[in-house]
């Protein structure tokens, strides 16, 4: 055994798991891993391996957990901690996935997304803790990743900036709230048993910000991983603005420029996994993220940056995806 693992073992037992079983439940883009534990009654919880020296840290999580449960909303309680070699032992919130139930389920779909906007709304509601800002120079440094990575042409982000940035500043104005940033249906679980937005279990959260209200329900409909039915994503953007008593017009620029902020990081991000990390698979999705920025960039606002994103962003062919795919893991720089 490594020394690391031979720590988490330790962890594990001290915990008072030790007689547990212990099997691969997950691993993401990031270095994280996550195994569920099960007593030899059946009780299970959830061990999350999140090592410093690859630049990850657990404390974030605890923090933003705690504050979600705090505010009756359904995040994995924290059973036992080592912040310093980012160990944690959670709670099991289950399998119930909302991206497992809409496949095997489809009739869940429509209601499993109502579920999650009313999460978002609840959301927003809450006082927020002190966190970072998601405001418009942290949404423009963000995207450098897509012209760096993707199109390889770094010379073209200041032409970027400068059609993007005033978009965004624009957003500067909005109230804040906290937007949990990978708030998306695999990382959303169903609760029956909890009562209102309590029955929808969210994960993945411990890069919080405070931001714009849309950020979240871009990340929810515009979802990299799958389609979602452009009826959906409209009706969930309406059943919004009417909950909140949001102005729609100004709501949706938000959600544009917002969509296609994130959809352009995505590409950037996509790209390096590939690139850099030796992960293939995630340039399948590209297409996907690709058709998420054009719808974006449909809104009339954004008419003079989708002319510039035309002429400066490869489109996503199959020749041009091969080619990524054929050079993976050729880049593995920082």
């Amino acid at each position: 055994m490594t020394p690391r693992s031979t720590a988490a073992q330790d962890f594990i037992k001290t915990a008072g798991w030790g007689a547990a079983t212990q099997s691969l439940l997950a691993g993401d883009a990031s270095n994280r891993r996550y195994d569920r534990l099960t007593q030899p009654d059946g009780t299970a919880a959830v061990f999350m391996d999140a090592p410093a020296d690859k630049g990850e840290d657990v404390r974030p999580f605890v923090r933003i957990a705690q504050f979600l449960i705090l505010n009756g909303l359904s995040a994995p309680r924290i059973l036992a901690q080592d912040t310093e070699n980012g160990f944690l032992i959670i709670e099991d919130l289950g399998d119930a996935l909302f991206a497992r139930l809409m496949v095997d389920t489809p009739d869940m779909t429509a209601p499993l997304y109502t579920a999650a906007t009313d999460m978002l709304v609840a959301l927003h509601k809450a006082p927020p803790p002190e966190l970072p800002i998601c405001n418009s120079d942290w949404l423009v440094s963000m995207t450098d990743l897509a012209f760096g990575w993707y199109a390889n042409d770094e010379t073209a982000f200041a032409g970027f900036d400068a059609l993007f940035r005033p978009l965004a500043r624009q957003l500067d104005q909005a109230a804040r709230v906290v937007i949990l940033r990978d708030f998306h249906a695999e990382n959303l679980l169903w609760l029956p048993d909890r009562k209102g937005v309590a029955q929808v279990g969210v994960l993945d959260f411990q890069d919080a910000l405070l931001g714009h209200p849309a950020y979240d329900l871009v990340s929810i409909l515009q979802d990299a991983r799958r389609d979602v039915p452009p009826a959906i994503e409209a009706d969930m953007i309406a059943h919004y603005t009417s909950v909140t008593g949001t102005k729609p017009d100004a709501f949706k620029n938000a959600y544009s420029v917002l969509g296609a902020q994130r959809n352009l990081r995505i590409l950037g991000i996509f790209a390096r996994l590939c690139l850099r990390d030796g992960k293939a698979h995630y340039v399948d999705y590209i297409p996907r993220v690709w058709g998420y920025l054009q719808r974006n960039l449909d809104h009339p606002d954004l008419a003079e940056l989708a002319t510039f994103l035309g002429k400066t962003l490869p489109y996503p062919s199959p020749d041009f995806l091969e080619d990524l795919k054929a050079r993976c893991a050729t880049h593995p720089t920082p």
